[in-house]
């Protein structure tokens, strides 16, 4: 540990433990971009978050906290310090009355789900996997596919936030509101959440079936039903074959009954495909003859109309394997945009430049299937919106999603002018991106004019965290002011360099503030400047609603 902080951490509770480690090399789920930590620090109790958060501050270091790192962006990247909330994982009360759980915010998605399952309850909804914290989850307005759910922060009834300055608070609807709603969405540059209350719901089962459809089939049917015929609905594209995989879900009383499983839906076909993708990345036009491979082998749909079903515990049934380590690109636009979404892209893929009406040359451009569509609708809920909040807020929303595989860590040739495209034509149907995702056209000034609220969120941000103790590069790029001139903040961290990483994606190195030569001095300035932003804050007033 730097002797600084060391000497700093000595002095600041000593009877609290501090738990780091100098030698951490963190990574994408992807692996699609590694920095390394001046410290990896895993708190185990509130104390111990509030000493990790005091030393940050006097030794000028950004705090970044990751979960399982599934975003495949910049976004968690730093050679500042790192927080790891796994320890900080327990399920602290359930009111099977109400069905609302609290629980630490570290805790894993896989392991709510197992400890609600205990208790008859579960999620009323999830997106594609399980491995992520439940904090991190709703601070990158993670979501699921149904027009009768939400983003997953929907159901959050209120949560607990440690700011720069010390104090843990309480916010809800009708509780520091402005913080909730800033909060909900807080991509880690508010501060460190710590406690979450969560609406769960009894405990279900869901009947899925799955079937192969013309794309065609699928577009005339948009409008008829296809999105609102069952609870749950998905939807993945394979573009040279026009074809679409349809899944759909109810909750039902039947016996559980598993789906079948082959060798090639099993290990045999994971590791086929995943080789045939690595010599695409040599021979990519391979690619649209490898749709034929998914649906006939691993699906085992041979004609139109073919289909399996099962009958699973929700919770397990609404999650899909990702295979591979990939690159992401998913936008949020108006579900009634979504047949001039997928006619224009399809026409584009396929050569069809008057159609496409999209301004990026195709030649020698192969990509991946599939394309994942989803939907949701936050338009009907009652509850607090998220001031990023990325869905439509006047009705659905549609998902889609290009996925570019990166097998064995090789990047697919095809992604940059891909996504340029893609890029470009959800941005002319109103889109915005996920903000998890590997967008990488979109300009700040494009991000502000998405979001009307971005001023709300940018004021409460800069009211609980002045010095930028939660604030990276990212945050910086795409989403706060600059002006011509202007030093960073305190404690915030700029990017220095990025390079090519041995093994597959970039290695991200970061600029750290100089430290205080003076323990002294760098207390004094803490108190002096936070003493201040607590006096004008409108937000946050000392004392108010400071949990103990």
């Amino acid at each position: 540990m730097d002797p600084y902080a060391e000497w700093e951490s000595s002095q600041i509770d000593p009877h609290v433990p501090f738990h780091a480690s100098s030698r951490h090399h963190h990574h994408t789920w992807a692996k699609t971009y590694h920095s390394f930590p001046q410290l990896y620090i895993q708190p185990r109790t509130t104390q111990e978050i509030r000493k990790v958060v005091t030393l940050a501050q006097r030794c000028r270091r950004r705090l970044v906290v990751v979960g399982c790192a599934h975003s495949p962006s910049d976004l968690t990247c730093t050679s500042s310090w790192m927080v790891n909330l796994d320890h900080y994982n327990k399920l602290l009360a359930i009111d099977k009355s109400s069905h609302r759980v609290t629980m630490q915010a570290g805790i894993r998605l896989s392991d709510l789900i197992a400890r609600l399952k205990e208790n008859g309850l579960a999620m009323p909804n999830l997106g594609s996997i399980d491995n992520q914290s439940i904090a991190g989850a709703f601070a990158t307005a993670t979501h699921g596919s149904s027009t009768r759910h939400g983003l997953l922060s929907q159901s959050v009834l209120s949560l607990n936030i440690m700011l720069a300055d010390g104090r843990e608070l309480q916010c809800a609807p009708d509780k520091h509101a402005d913080l909730f709603s800033a909060a909900l969405v807080s991509l880690g540059a508010l501060g460190i959440i710590t406690e979450v209350v969560f609406q769960a719901v009894p405990a279900f089962k869901i009947q899925w079936s799955q079937s192969l459809h013309p794309l065609q089939d699928i577009i005339s049917d948009w409008e008829k039903g296809l999105w609102s015929r069952a609870e749950f609905t998905r939807v993945w594209w394979l573009p040279y074959k026009k074809k679409v995989v349809r899944w759909r879900a109810d909750k039902t009383d039947e016996d559980i009954r598993l789906p079948s499983s082959t060798p090639w839906t099993g290990t045999l076909g994971f590791h086929t495909y995943h080789t045939l993708l690595y010599i695409s990345t040599w021979f990519p036009r391979i690619l649209p003859l490898l749709e034929n491979f998914v649906l006939r082998v691993q699906y085992g749909f041979t004609y139109d109309g073919a289909h399996t079903t099962a009958v699973q515990e929700g919770q397990s049934g609404l999650l899909m394997n990702c295979l591979y380590s990939q690159f992401v690109n998913e936008w949020a636009i108006p579900l009634e945009r979504g047949p001039e979404a997928l006619t224009r892209l399809s026409a584009w893929l396929h050569g069809d430049q008057e159609t496409s009406r999209i301004p990026y040359d195709l030649n020698g451009i192969y990509v991946h299937a599939p394309i994942e569509v989803r939907v949701t609708d936050t338009s009907t809920n009652p509850g607090a919106r998220p001031y990023l909040d990325s869905t439509v807020p006047s009705g659905p929303t549609l998902y889609l999603n290009a996925t570019l595989y990166r097998p064995y860590n090789t990047d697919p040739p095809c992604r940059k002018r891909y996504y340029e495209a893609f890029e470009w034509l959800m941005k002319e149907l109103g889109g915005r991106p996920h903000w998890a995702k590997n967008f990488s056209t979109v300009t700040k000034d494009e991000i502000h004019s998405m979001y009307p609220q971005m001023r709300e969120w940018l004021r409460v941000r800069h009211e609980v965290d002045p010095d930028g103790l939660f604030v990276g590069d990212w945050h910086r790029r795409l989403i706060l002011p600059t002006s011509h001139g202007e030093l960073p903040l305190r404690c915030e961290e700029r990017r220095s360099r990025v390079e090519a990483a041995k093994t597959g994606g970039f290695n991200w190195f970061g600029q750290l503030p100089t430290t205080s030569s003076s323990p002294h001095s760098c207390q004094e300035s803490f108190d002096m400047i936070h003493g201040a932003e607590a006096m004008k804050s409108g937000t946050v007033p000392v004392g108010a609603g400071e949990t103990k």
